[in-house]
């Protein structure tokens, strides 16, 4: 790995690069480098990561980058590249996490071999030059979640193929000369955000999905459509779908406009008349899905009273109940105490992160209630998707867990160690997508088994960002922005040495969490277990004992797999390296903890090797046994 993110490097990348083979994440972003992208990177055949995005490269994308078999991320946005985007990257069979070439000069056609990426699961091609059809092969890259094509010169309608993206999260189609109706089958994708905007779109809008929901989709600067819901303002349709005639629309819009007048007028009295009493409703997220307004009173309805038969967690900042909507949809509904020092101020660092992170490992909040209750105080609540498998901190501990709610939990049960890593490697890529690949570079702050959650298929969603801080973009992440702080908090035993010293929050700190969780995950001991004092600390004990005494410290759990484990030795190598990555997280001094990029990185190949061995001895076992039932 080489990593040299936020500094002021300059000069050209040396060709010489290519004569690393075993260099698996390469990291240069947000620096000053010029010149071309050496085309020996693709000599770089174990190479996974390659993210160069925000310096000056010039030139072509090199068409070598092909030859680069283990790519799974490319990240080369916010430079000055030019030319057409080669063909060889829509070969790659590993790229399954993004491509991000955003933000340069790329010019020419978006080939129909982009169907070939059927694992992508984002691909960004916003503000460059790219013209052409939108390729309705696109349909086939069924993982897409996260497709931005915005601020190119595409024409054409929108692909009747892409009704086969099931799970497209967010579509941005935004300032292209698209010309044609809006396919009434986007209604149907449960999409966060839409925007179809400053196109030639034309015809009715349709109602319904995100088309339901003002404030998550856009349709402005196409002057032809017609329809919609009433918060568009849009003219209505006549029967053959066509708008209406212009003196006609011309007399609707003077007409809107002086009602919506009307209106403000009215509002604006409203709020000078109520404004004492804080009377603030409902305001949804931009991304939220299509989701009724939430107010006090369907919270408190939802919540039986926020009886304590429905609470499942609790927290300084607040308490965690199970709801029931009025359509049978369950929920997690977070209600801040608001008399608690900080409590405001985390509900608004929650809210901020939540608007800034889209991530299938990142919990998702549903909506936001302001408001006041019954006796007239201030009301402030988020509601989550439920978890049905509750925390990590259930499964790791079942014996010290207390589920009020009937069938809040399934049965308790054991995690294997096939569950533990996978449930390792998403902590891992959430905080890698917290702290490289967002908008901004955020820093949890909290990370403990009690704030992952885990849903009806054991994957990872890390939830409570109550604590979290917005680092500046630039030179380091080891400097938090003022602006946003509300102090160090954290939880004992995770809370890296140096906040206790005073240091700022850094990314390295939640390194440090990861590694002390990951250690937890491994030896089944809280870090707060009697047995550390003193100095001597989970990571001592670990450490200790990983040469030659490693199944003396490992969870009662794993040991009885070990007994029945086919490879054996298999599972101790898996396990001895998670080990050795966990405690080169929570070493003491930050700056000699590994970034989460890497982690994730190792930890997906230690489970791949792991898993594919298992595979292995089990169909070789199953050859044994048919050998032997056909012997006897």
């Amino acid at each position: 790995m080489f990593m040299a993110n936020h500094n002021e490097l300059s000069g050209v990348v040396p060709d010489s690069i290519g004569k690393l083979p075993d260099l698996r994440i390469l990291f240069l972003r947000e620096n000053q480098l010029s010149g071309i992208i050496p085309p020996s990177l693709g000599n770089l055949t174990k190479l996974s990561i390659l993210s160069l995005f925000e310096n000056n490269f010039e030139g072509e994308i090199p068409s070598s980058l092909g030859n680069c078999s283990s790519l799974t991320s490319l990240y080369l946005a916010s430079n000055n590249l030019s030319g057409s985007i080669p063909l060889q990257l829509f070969s790659l069979p590993g790229l399954s996490m993004a491509i991000n070439l955003s933000g340069n000069h790329l010019s020419g056609f978006l080939p129909q071999e982009v169907g070939q990426l059927n694992n992508l699961n984002g691909l960004e091609l916003s503000r460059n030059l790219l013209s052409g059809l939108i390729p309705s092969s696109l349909g086939s890259c069924i993982a897409l979640e996260y497709l931005y094509l915005g601020e190119n010169n595409f024409h054409g309608n929108i692909p009747d193929a892409f009704r086969s993206l099931h799970g497209l999260l967010e579509l941005d189609l935004s300032y292209n000369n698209l010309s044609g109706t809006i396919p009434q089958f986007l209604a149907d994708i449960q999409f966060r955000w839409l925007n179809l905007s400053h196109n030639n779109l034309e015809g009715e809008v349709p109602i319904g999905g995100i088309f339901s929901n003002a404030t998550g989709f856009f349709v402005s600067g196409n002057s032809r459509l017609c329809g919609g819901i009433p918060e568009l303002m849009l003219p209505p349709c006549n029967v053959s779908g066509k708008q209406v005639p212009k003196k006609k629309l011309i007399i609707t819009i003077v007409s809107a406009v002086a009602g919506v007048g009307l209106v403000l007028g009215i509002l604006v009295s409203l709020y000078i008349l109520w404004h004492r009493k804080k009377t603030k409703e409902f305001k949804s997220f931009a991304y939220m899905e299509n989701f009724p307004n939430l107010s006090y009173q369907a919270l408190l309805k939802a919540t039986n009273g926020f009886s304590s038969e429905y609470l499942i967690g609790s927290g300084s900042s607040g308490v965690v109940y199970r709801g029931i909507l009025e359509d049978g949809s369950i929920v997690a509904v977070k209600v801040f105490n608001l008399e608690h020092h900080g409590a405001l101020k985390s509900f608004m660092a929650e809210c901020q992160v939540l608007q800034n992170t889209r991530h299938r490992n990142l919990v998702k909040v549903i909506t936001a209630c302001s408001s006041v209750d019954y006796q007239g105080r201030e009301f402030k609540a988020l509601v989550y998707e439920y978890m049905v498998n509750g925390s990590l901190d259930y499964w790791l501990h079942p014996d010290n867990a207390i589920s009020k709610v009937e069938n809040t939990y399934k049965t308790s049960k054991k995690l294997n160690l096939h569950q533990r890593l996978d449930i390792a490697v998403d902590i891992a890529y959430s905080l890698d997508y917290l702290h490289h690949q967002g908008d901004t570079c955020i820093v949890h702050c909290d990370l403990k088994p009690s704030n992952v959650l885990l849903d009806d298929e054991m994957v990872v969603h890390v939830a409570d960002y109550g604590l979290a801080k917005m680092l500046l973009k630039g030179r380091n992440s080891f400097h938090a922005n003022q602006s946003t702080s509300i102090g160090v908090r954290g939880t004992i035993g995770y809370t890296p040495p140096e906040y206790g010293e005073g240091n700022e929050v850094s990314t390295a700190g939640d390194v440090y969490s990861y590694g002390i969780l990951l250690l937890e995950m491994l030896t089944g001991k809280r870090p707060t277990n009697d047995m550390f004092k003193g100095g001597f600390t989970i990571h001592c004990y670990v450490k200790e004992a990983l040469a030659d005494q490693m199944t003396t410290i490992l969870d009662h759990a794993l040991l009885q797999d070990i007994e029945f484990e086919t490879d054996r030795s298999a599972m101790l190598e898996a396990l001895t390296s998670t080990l050795k990555i966990a405690l080169s997280c929570s070493t003491e001094v930050p700056r000699e903890r590994l970034d989460m990029a890497y982690v994730a990185e190792s930890l997906s190949s230690i489970r791949y090797k792991f898993n594919t061995n298992s595979l292995l001895c089990s169909d070789k076992a199953g050859e044994f046994k048919q050998g032997a039932i056909t012997q006897v």
